[in-house]
């Protein structure tokens, strides 16, 4: 007999929804039957900020992958409540305002996709920028933090939450050229572990993704020498795509997951495995 995921009643936050992993998170959540607020630091009407980001933001804007907005919109379509907001998740005073939003427009925040992130800073440890360092680990890190206290307390009085970050095989094994990135993403699996002992009393799970090459846009963005080095790195010879890592995600929010809890999900085709 199939068990159909149900998150029918849900209301999910999902951070980083404009494009990539948290867009497709966001689509199958609301597939699935979740009303979702898709949060991004550009939204189609502003993008005016997007050089600040980095050289990614200015790419997905030049070439018309900020799509916070029409992903909404998408949801809106499937019958499902959505919103659409414009949120840098560094600032903790625009992550309470989007919680509060949420709450007040959709009634409550069940489910935490913890996606933003940046992923441009490379260099080996010498050429490491440490303004970058510091940018990355605000981001990545302390960003993940700031949206996971945010939604703590509504979890809390309502006895269900479900948190889902977004590490990465780069925090398990190391990034050649990648420390901060690394780093920020290896200590997304301490503050999830935490989480998942803190919430588990309070019938909050919490849990990490830790994917491996994807199919993002960021990823064709890439040197095409070094996607296929890394692909070749990859037991299944292929990158994963985007939905990949939504399905698992969709599982971890739902009633089917209920006993499972500070897990580090690998969603990776086995590039942590020893292929050759």
């Amino acid at each position: 007999m199939a068990i159909e995921i149900d998150l029918s009643g849900r209301v999910a936050l999902v951070t980083g929804g404009s494009r990539g992993l948290g867009r497709a998170d966001a689509l199958t959540l609301a597939r699935a039957g979740a009303d979702v607020a898709v949060a991004d630091v550009l939204v189609e009407s502003d993008v005016s900020s997007a050089d600040e980001y980095g050289p990614l933001a200015a790419a997905a804007v030049a070439e018309g992958l900020v799509r916070t907005e029409a992903t909404a919109r998408e949801i809106e379509a499937m019958g499902r409540r959505s919103l659409a907001l414009k949120c840098d998740v560094t600032d903790r005073e625009q992550v309470a305002a989007a919680v509060a939003r949420v709450v007040d427009e959709l009634g409550a925040v069940d489910i935490l996709v913890a996606n933003a992130a940046t992923l441009d800073h490379v260099g080996q440890l010498g050429d490491q920028a440490p303004e970058l360092w510091e940018r990355d680990l605000r981001v990545n890190l302390t960003g993940t933090f700031n949206c996971a206290q945010a939604v703590w307390p509504h979890m809390r009085s309502r006895s269900w939450g479900r948190i889902v970050t977004m590490a990465s095989v780069a925090g398990t094994l190391g990034g050649f050229g990648q420390a901060s990135y690394s780093t920020t993403k290896a200590g997304i699996l301490g503050l999830t572990r935490t989480l998942a002992l803190e919430g588990a009393r309070h019938g909050i799970t919490a849990n990490a993704i830790v994917p491996g090459i994807i199919g993002t846009e960021a990823f064709a963005f890439g040197n095409p020498e070094m996607n296929e080095r890394m692909v070749r790195r990859t037991a299944m010879r292929r990158p994963g795509d985007p939905q990949d890592v939504a399905n698992a995600i969709a599982f971890l929010c739902s009633d089917l997951a209920a006993y499972v809890t500070g897990v580090a999900l690998n969603v990776s085709g086995g590039i942590e495995l020893f292929t050759f």
